[in-house]
């Protein structure tokens, strides 16, 4: 059994202690994340399996099959702090704070063997921080699937089809129009033109910061999808600049309905549907009839 394995072994207990200290001490931790329990528990189980893996001799490869049930743990905890919300600079410590504890229950142990001290620890160092590096490495994994669902989310709130009167459905669009998000514009329009039996759909693009040759052939595609489905499609909020950059860069909007703001697009479409608005006097309220 190596010197590592061996300490590992015999001063488990305490290494766990000091490792928990160093944590709890960190002012960053936040408990409303994880409770001291949790941390504890956690911490509890990666030393064992870290003991465990150091028994068989090796302090090197950490990719070998002794360390799998670690870096397996390792994984666990970086996906879980990124669901949870911890930064980098937390999950880091994590690890790199468990370093600081064993080299500090070594040096206790071997402060009489300077040249076995320096050695061991810089076996501890090197293994410590190839597990340092896995643990980011899966915390940021962690991160970007967070931030995957969480865009998909928001486009998929971002995007609501809106029914406006029998017949009439609207959708404003706010921020950059992509290929992907221009998927999910067609897929809520189209199934909303399905459940709901709708002639005529508003897309307005008050919202939309630019238009370029991109966004404009987005919308064109979308038009097109919604023609297929036996509906009339209006766009509005072509604004001054926006109608600029269109005859600019030579797209031909001709065939498609366009108004400069909803209200006349919306105006439009009740004129399309045979529906008149009309101010009431006696009460200063709108009606509308057919």
């Amino acid at each position: 059994m190596n010197i590592t394995s061996t300490i590992l072994q015999k001063q488990k207990k305490k290494i766990l202690e000091i490792w928990l200290q160093n944590q709890l001490a960190d002012n960053a931790l936040r408990d409303d994340l994880m409770t001291n329990d949790e941390l504890s528990k956690q911490s509890d189980e990666l030393l064992d399996a870290l003991a465990r893996a150091v028994k068989s001799g090796n302090v090197d490869n950490i990719y070998a099959a002794e360390f799998e049930q670690i870096t397996d743990i390792l994984s666990d905890v970086s996906i879980t702090r990124a669901r949870q919300g911890f930064s980098p600079r937390e999950t880091a410590t994590y690890v790199l704070s468990l370093k600081k504890a064993i080299c500090s229950v070594m040096e206790e142990e071997y402060q009489d063997r300077p040249e076995l001290l320096y050695k061991e620890i810089s076996v501890i160092n090197n293994l410590l921080d190839q597990l340092s590096i896995i643990t980011f490495e899966t915390f940021i994994k962690g991160r970007e699937e967070v931030i995957l669902r969480q865009t998909d989310e928001i486009n998929e709130i971002s995007t609501p089809v809106i029914r406006v009167w029998d017949g009439i459905l609207a959708l404003p669009i706010i921020g950059t129009l992509d290929s992907a998000r221009t998927q999910i514009v067609m897929e809520n329009l189209l199934q909303e033109i399905v459940n709901t039996g709708s002639n005529i759909a508003i897309l307005d693009i008050s919202g939309v910061p630019a238009v370029d040759s991109l966004v404009a052939q987005h919308l064109i595609k979308t038009v097109s999808a919604t023609r297929l489905m036996g509906a009339e499609c209006i766009i509005s909020g072509i604004r001054a600049e926006i109608a600029q950059t269109i005859v600019h860069l030579g797209i031909d909007l001709s065939n498609i309905k366009t108004k400069a703001s909803l209200a006349s697009a919306l105006q439009l479409a009740f004129s399309m549907s045979n529906v008149e608005v009309k101010k009431v006097q006696k009460n200063t309220g709108f009606g509308i009839t057919r």
